[in-house]
């Protein structure tokens, strides 16, 4: 169109510029996979696009358990979390990958979205000796060495195909200082983990084999079911057939 008739016509030429706006956010959301919202109220449809990034399915659902777990002991608004959505990170483990191998610094957080996890040592004669699992919702890490920046003396590896949330120690610090509600959770994270820490603790030197086993099962029924028992034999410090010969007198009790 010649620029004269622009010029006479200046609502003509913002007709043409609102059609070329609206084939570039067209062209924006086919490429990022956008969402065209409704316009805010009081605002006219055919000169006011708002446009917001959806987040991909598979990353959306990375976040759910993390956030469901996070408001049972500290509920947080959209806008904080969507403020703390940015220091995540996602990742996927295969049955048998490590998430951490001995020697290696651990520098992230994990929350199990889905699948299960262990953490173990391994003694000079080549034992393993497990030291906690961590199902769906559950957070695993060294966290000596995740706090001293010293080598791990631990292994994390996935039981299952896993879905993980990681946080870094930046990342981890960051929120910290910046986020009250954050340092609330994770202080109520440490607290839990010590009282658990200290009931196995009892149960070790106070309760007999069966009855260690039989509170296991009862406070860890998922454990129980989705982990083979040679690998709980070794979290409780007894041998498979030790754990074997327990189980049998138990059913045959029933």
């Amino acid at each position: 169109m010649p620029r004269h008739q622009l010029s006479a016509n200046p609502f003509l030429g913002l007709k043409i510029c609102q059609r070329a706006l609206r084939k570039l956010f067209q062209q924006y959301e086919l490429q990022a996979g956008h969402k065209r919202l409704k316009p805010a109220q009081g605002f006219c449809h055919r000169h006011e696009y708002i446009c917001r990034p959806l987040l991909p399915t598979k990353q959306t659902a990375m976040y759910e358990v993390f956030f469901a777990k996070f408001n049972e002991k500290c509920p947080l608004t959209h806008v904080e979390q969507d403020y703390i959505k940015q220091f995540l990170t996602p990742k996927r483990l295969r049955k048998r990958q490590y998430l951490l191998q001995e020697g290696d610094v651990c520098k992230s957080i994990a929350m199990v979205e889905k699948g299960a996890m262990r953490s173990y040592a391994v003694d000079s004669a080549g034992q393993e000796h497990i030291t906690s699992f961590a199902l769906e919702g559950w957070t695993i890490a060294d966290l000596s060495s995740f706090q001293t920046a010293q080598p791990s003396v631990q292994n994390i590896d996935a039981l299952e195909d896993c879905e993980l949330v990681l946080l870094s120690k930046a990342a981890h610090e960051q929120l910290l200082g910046s986020m009250p509600k954050y340092e609330t959770y994770i202080r109520l994270l440490i607290t839990d983990a010590y009282v658990a820490l200290q009931k196995r603790t009892l149960n070790m030197i106070s309760l007999s084999p069966d009855e260690r086993y039989k509170a296991f099962i009862e406070v860890y029924p998922n454990i129980a079911m989705r982990v083979p028992q040679h690998m709980i034999a070794s979290y409780m410090g007894l041998s498979p057939e030790t754990l074997s010969r327990i189980r049998s007198r138990i059913n045959n009790a029933k």
